[in-house]
């Protein structure tokens, strides 16, 4: 089973590995969502979507759905 940001647990940082470029929208990898680059969750929306993050000082918000397309590798907790 892969880790994806969508398995971060609030707090926890992570380096992202891997993705398929057509899963992800265009605006997010504009904003820093790159592989190599760390992302952190700062919170979840009350119902568990969206998820509020910090990827390589960039804040902001992603569905759920979009998240578990991102693989990761978890850093610190």
């Amino acid at each position: 089973m892969k880790t994806t940001v969508a398995n971060l647990q609030k707090g926890e940082i992570a380096l992202i590995k891997d993705f398929d470029v057509e899963d992800i929208p265009l605006k997010l990898l504009e904003m820093g969502c790159l592989p190599g680059n760390t992302v952190e969750l700062l919170q979840i929306a009350p119902f568990g979507d969206p998820l509020y993050l910090n990827i390589n000082g960039s804040y902001l918000a992603i569905r759920l759905e979009t998240a578990d397309k991102i693989e990761i590798e978890i850093t610190s907790k």
